[in-house]
């Protein structure tokens, strides 16, 4: 089949299909500078949102391995502040698999807009997991521990500030030294917004009053922290998928924990990664989306298909995630 048939008239961004080593397309599309209109291309660091909760969950998870930390480890011993009305009790696992009930300062079934969070607090302000404090650390806990799973934000800013803690490190630095540099992942980092290097996309919002775009910088933080903001490439999520499930990171048997369904709530999730149930296994995927930004990037793992969609305009790139699911599984072979 044609691949190009299914991509939606006018999608900004990148796409990415490989099956094991082999390429099966590969294409940039729009702009990554409107502007100036310099173009995206394959090279080119695209931001990812939420997605990065997968690289904190491996940092932990190497914590684990190490000895460093448990996952039974509650917050209330792992830091010497006043948790005010949060249990304290809440562990890592509960973080990991947003099992902890700590109020999310943006809770997603309530808020639809991400960028509402700046209207009282500027998102400037923002360069490091402790100054969303803040935003959560004075509010009731959503729910007991331990008691459901709600997909939930603050609960990986708090790991990314235990990875802090427990290495005397910032979380991206930590991320980059026991991540991204053994990985060859040289395009991937948080970046503040304000201080981008080369090749990074500005992410667009339309504006339907004045019939234009905007860009994102005053609709984000402007660091990226715990609950997302890493920006990267296509070619960098490969390679991360690829030491990741080569046991480079992780052990085989933290992998295949991580990779395992800890929900019981009719959502599949393991530490940090989203799965999608395939019979008697899952496949994993990550993803995220904020104002201007959207990425998936999934691994199915019987036909050895790596999936990465990215678009810096937040175009809809999980319904293309599941029509070039759909159309792999055929027997027609793809065309670039």
């Amino acid at each position: 089949m044609n691949i190009e048939r299914i991509i939606p008239t006018g999608f900004r961004g990148c796409i990415s299909i490989y099956k094991k080593e082999e390429r099966l397309f590969q294409r940039a599309y729009g702009y990554a500078d409107l502007s100036n209109k310099v173009l995206n291309d394959i090279e080119t660091r695209f931001a990812t949102a939420s997605a990065g909760k997968i690289f904190v969950a491996v940092g932990i998870l190497q914590l684990v391995e190490k000895g460093k930390l448990h996952l039974e480890n509650k917050i209330g011993t792992l830091f010497d502040f006043d948790w005010d009305q949060i249990d304290p009790g809440i562990t890592v696992e509960q973080l990991l698999t947003h099992t902890s009930g700590i109020p999310d300062y943006f809770d997603e079934s309530v808020m639809t807009e991400y960028e509402d969070l700046w209207y009282d607090f500027p998102n400037y302000r923002i360069r490091s997991n402790k100054d969303l404090l803040p935003l959560f650390i004075h509010k009731p806990m959503m729910y007991p521990k331990g008691t459901k799973f709600q997909y939930n934000n603050t609960g990986f800013v708090v790991l990314a500030m235990i990875l802090e803690q427990i290495t005397g490190m910032e979380f991206d630095q930590y991320l980059e030294k026991s991540i991204f540099v053994p990985c060859n992942m040289t395009h991937t980092g948080y970046y503040e917004l304000d201080r981008l290097p080369a090749k990074c996309a500005f992410n667009y919002i339309f504006d339907r009053e004045r019939n234009d775009y905007r860009t994102n910088i005053y609709s984000v933080d402007v660091k990226g922290t715990g609950a997302g903001g890493a920006f990267t490439t296509i070619g960098d999520i490969r390679l991360f998928w690829e030491n990741l499930l080569s046991y480079k990171l992780l052990s085989p048997a933290m992998t295949e924990t991580m990779l395992s369904n800890h929900s019981s709530e009719g959502h599949c999730y393991g530490y940090g990664v989203w799965l999608t149930e395939t019979g008697n296994d899952y496949n994993p995927h990550f993803e995220g989306c904020d104002p201007g930004v959207s990425f998936i990037s999934s691994f199915d793992k019987e036909n050895q298909i790596l999936v990465t969609l990215v678009s810096n305009y937040g175009d809809n790139v999980w319904q293309l995630q599941r029509d070039i699911a759909a159309s792999v599984k055929g027997s027609d072979p793809i065309e670039s």
